[in-house]
């Protein structure tokens, strides 16, 4: 056992030299170009892989009006998103908000009732659960409200190889705030943040075994019921924070909802079921808006 180990412990250090070496010689590129050129290299590839099938599976019951074209075209988009994600991963820390902190080249932009929310919201002095979806670079939510000097938590999934794992969190904290795995200590670790005050975020639109019943574009799904929990338990606001990618493919726009008024059971306690479904149905209106930027790859229903 100890030898297996050992030879474990090898591999995870020779993978873990191999992707930081990638990784640092794309953020020597500069961004936009290689972003544009892993895009059009993903168009080329993407189509050749099993997870097209799933993506053109559910766009067909997604959008059953939807031509076959028309289809295969929002799946083109789905691939040149994901290619551009892989080179912005090492280049978050060159964005920056408008009119926030440091300028940069890499301006996110927001409306006018996105800066008026994030001003009632900060008045407050209320921690706020953030909930975000896998549209366009779902990194930079979390940069976002890094970014405007909030206390913030965030819950990930933490990659299987430790020394990557590793890598990851000591390139994203500094960008992110608290990075808390997605494990059995998370909702005790994201509940306590948010009773000092601190705002915690997750993404809401994957598969989860053992969660609650929501539909999504008229098909029964299980989602995470972490969020809804946490506002019963904690009485904090829920908003959803999404960044849109601009068409030229290498710009974003910022965009905070309303609170979401959580629905109340018979004794007047956040009904968690229920809440989940109204978040679910604004991640259903952000998909649908832009729905070559979302996650079509993944078996969302099951």
């Amino acid at each position: 056992m100890a030898k297996r180990t050992n030879v474990q412990l090898f591999l995870d250090t020779i993978i873990g030299t191999v992707v930081a070496g990638f990784l640092g010689a794309i953020r020597r590129l500069d961004r936009r170009r290689s972003a544009n050129a892993a895009g059009a290299l993903m168009r080329r590839i993407g189509p050749l892989l099993p997870e097209h099938k799933v993506g053109r599976e559910n766009l067909r019951v997604a959008f059953p009006q939807k031509t076959d074209e028309e289809i295969e075209k929002i799946l083109a988009g789905v691939w040149d998103n994901l290619g551009r994600i892989a080179v912005e991963f090492t280049h978050l820390d060159e964005f920056c908000i408008a009119d926030f902190g440091r300028q940069t080249p890499d301006v996110i932009t927001y409306t006018l009732e996105t800066k008026i929310r994030y001003d009632t919201m900060a008045a407050s002095g209320h921690a706020i659960l953030g909930f975000a979806a896998h549209l366009a670079n779902w990194e930079l939510p979390a940069v976002v409200a890094k970014t405007l000097g909030t206390n913030a938590g965030i819950l990930y999934r933490r990659p299987n190889i430790t020394s990557v794992s590793d890598m990851i969190v000591e390139m994203r904290e500094p960008l992110m705030g608290h990075l808390i795995p997605n494990g059995l200590a998370a909702p005790v670790q994201m509940a306590r943040l948010a009773q000092s005050g601190a705002h915690v975020g997750m993404l809401v639109d994957q598969h989860y075994t053992k969660g609650v019943d929501v539909i999504f574009f008229g098909r029964r799904c299980k989602a995470n019921p972490l969020i809804a929990q946490l506002a019963r338990q904690t009485g904090c606001p829920i908003h959803g924070l999404r960044v849109i990618r601009n068409p030229d493919g290498n710009s974003f726009a910022a965009e905070i909802t309303e609170a979401i008024e959580p629905p109340r059971d018979a004794d007047g306690e956040v009904d968690v079921a229920g809440t989940m479904q109204a978040i679910t149905s604004v991640v259903e209106r952000w998909v649908r808006e832009t729905p070559e930027q979302w996650l079509w790859l993944h078996r969302r229903w099951r």
